[in-house]
């Protein structure tokens, strides 16, 4: 899940200015982890501890309350006995990632991306986007092709994955809905040639650019498997104490590559 959350960082700074371009600092003393990074390390703790996603995405949410959440979780996360809002939000597509990594069967990563979706974004749209992009990473680190992973989430959840990125940029605008940000971040991660490829090429779309780049930063990693080391140390430097242990132990758990 380690370049979901380089990729949150990395476009950090372009969300408020989109760019089209691929050719970008990495990191500048402006990029800073946001909601995207705090929620998918709630998920990786509520995994881990066999929690509930709810309690874990509250408990995370009020400790960094200025990452810059959205009115409607911000607002539900206040509140424990708030229910879901109906959201089709790229929320629930930013935070799945870790269920990708850490869960064995098919049918398992879809039901885990369901729950940790429905307890907000339990509008259709936002279990799609989730259930999408947990899946893309299932199969990325199971050893599915590109093709393989295109032609499946195609089929499965009726995404359009066949456009280009290039066609896709010139006219690509900030979209936060999972049917107009999670394809696009996918097509991001197809046309990659590695995580920072990926990250680059989804914030070169000039949309979302942290959420997208976290979708395809999260994806590149299950399928490349190795980050870079300037990248894996620019995460390492921002990141808190706390959420920096979670990423270890979880990177410990499930075998991925250390950090």
């Amino acid at each position: 899940m380690l370049g979901a959350i380089a990729g949150d960082i990395i476009g950090s700074v372009y969300e408020a200015r989109p760019i089209k371009t691929t050719r970008f600092p990495l990191f500048r003393p402006t990029s800073r982890f946001t909601d995207d990074t705090v929620l998918t390390v709630a998920v990786a703790h509520a995994i881990l501890e066999g929690g509930d996603y709810a309690a874990a995405l509250r408990r995370f949410g009020r400790q960094y309350p200025d990452a810059g959440y959205g009115a409607s979780f911000y607002a539900w996360m206040q509140v424990d006995a708030a229910g879901p809002y109906g959201s089709w939000g790229n929320g629930s597509a930013m935070r799945v990632s870790p269920v990708g990594f850490a869960f064995d069967t098919e049918a398992e990563v879809l039901r885990e991306a369901r729950h940790s979706a429905e307890v907000t974004h339990n509008h259709p749209e936002g279990i799609r986007g989730a259930q999408a992009t947990a899946l893309a990473v299932f199969r990325a680190r199971t050893g599915a092709s590109r093709e393989e992973i295109r032609g499946e989430v195609s089929r499965r959840f009726g995404y359009d994955l066949g456009r280009s990125l290039a066609a896709l940029r010139r006219g690509y605008r900030f979209e936060i809905s999972c049917q107009r940000s999670v394809p696009e971040s996918l097509i991001a991660f197809l046309e990659s040639t590695g995580v920072e490829d990926a990250i680059r090429k989804a914030i070169s779309l000039g949309g979302d650019s942290d959420t997208m780049a976290c979708i395809a930063g999260g994806i590149a990693h299950a399928f490349f498997g190795e980050i870079p080391p300037n990248i894996v140390r620019g995460v390492q430097q921002r990141l808190p104490d706390e959420l920096l242990r979670i990423v270890n132990r979880f990177t410990a758990v499930y075998r991925l590559l250390p950090t």
